[in-house]
């Protein structure tokens, strides 16, 4: 099974691993959880659709990151996945 991972577990950063499925499925652990959950998961999902991937597992472990980071990283874990 290919894996990809990117970022950090630092303040500020997420760190997204990737990995290849049968079906679909996204796990957010954040400090900010109860309140960005949404636009955490909407990101992530937003993403994958534009790339066209929809056989991966997701688990983003987020330490408050900025949407353009979490995008970042997740596009960085799925490329290492596919090397």
């Amino acid at each position: 099974m290919k894996i990809g991972i990117a970022g950090t577990l630092e303040s500020n950063d997420v760190m997204m691993t990737v990995k290849e499925s049968a079906t679909p499925k996204i796990v957010i652990e954040s400090i900010v959880y109860d309140y960005f959950s949404k636009q955490i998961r909407d990101t992530i999902v937003r993403t994958l659709e534009e790339m066209n991937i929809n056989n991966v597992e997701v688990l983003c472990q987020d330490r408050g990151a900025l949407d353009y980071a979490i995008k970042a990283r997740l596009i960085t874990a799925i490329e290492r996945m596919r090397e």
